[in-house]
């Protein structure tokens, strides 16, 4: 299982969660959390994904805790810093990737895009065993 941690939950981490989910058609189970989780789901990115034919409706931002990260083989930091917890034993990359909160559409497009890459390589990688 791979978790994806970000300060909110409300747009890089549910993004990552989203695509990774998409492209690995079932083989990769991913969930996402949040050091401080907000209410909602980031709009801008929402419609940006739906714009790629996938939905949020169904995300809520949730807290980031031990537990989620003990169920975790690889745990994928985007900005939570030091408030992620490190357990030994688990796959950590922590991805430098621009908070798309309070910025414009083009902004958020890019975001999601560069996240995109990232789940892609990411896939490719745990798929060949690195």
């Amino acid at each position: 299982m791979i978790l994806f941690a970000c300060i909110h939950n409300s747009g890089r981490s549910v993004a990552a969660r989203i695509l990774t989910e998409h492209y690995a058609e079932g083989s990769v189970e991913a969930r996402s959390a949040g050091s401080a989780p907000s209410g909602t789901i980031n709009p801008l990115i929402s419609e940006v994904l739906a714009e790629r034919g996938l939905r949020t409706e169904a995300e809520i931002p949730t807290a980031l805790d031990d537990a989620a990260v003990g169920e975790a083989d690889v745990v994928v930091t985007m900005g939570c810093g030091e408030t992620c917890p490190f357990l030994p034993g688990k796959r950590y990359e922590d991805w430098q990737v621009e908070d798309p909160a309070g910025q414009d559409l083009k902004t958020a497009r890019r975001v999601v895009h560069d996240i995109d890459r990232r789940v892609q390589a990411l896939l490719a990688n745990l798929a060949s065993g690195q």
